[in-house]
């Protein structure tokens, strides 16, 4: 997160329709290789931002990173309402060169895994 910056926060419409149906999760990994953290945190930053001014994303996506705070592995939790808004995110320019800039840190090595939920708190 760039300095100065709120956290992000989940939408409450995501919250809503997780109540009435399943969410769609992926959990992407890997580790950092190129490039500096500082550029990379605002490019996640961007793409991030690019999603939350999407009016056809907006409350559909939500999408969080994190960093091993032992060494340079990443992790990614992306989560879509439906397979629909999926399609309406990769068919975007920004999420094209996202997917890019992430092979590009990653030294080419990225895992994807479709993950379901099981459980979670309320909050």
């Amino acid at each position: 997160m760039i300095p100065g910056k709120s956290a992000m926060t989940i939408h409450p419409e995501l919250i809503a329709r997780a109540k009435e149906r399943p969410m769609k999760y992926s959990l992407i990994r890997y580790e950092f290789k190129n490039g500096t953290t500082e550029d990379w945190h605002r490019e996640i930053d961007r793409f991030i931002a690019a999603i939350d001014s999407d009016p056809e994303l907006k409350g559909k996506i939500s999408y969080r990173c994190m960093k091993s705070r032992d060494d340079s592995s990443y992790l990614h939790l992306a989560a879509a309402a439906d397979d629909a808004a999926i399609a309406t995110l990769q068919s975007r320019d920004f999420f094209k060169h996202y997917r890019e800039k992430t092979r590009q840190a990653a030294g080419g090595h990225v895992t994807v895994t479709p993950i379901e939920l099981i459980a979670q708190t309320a909050a």
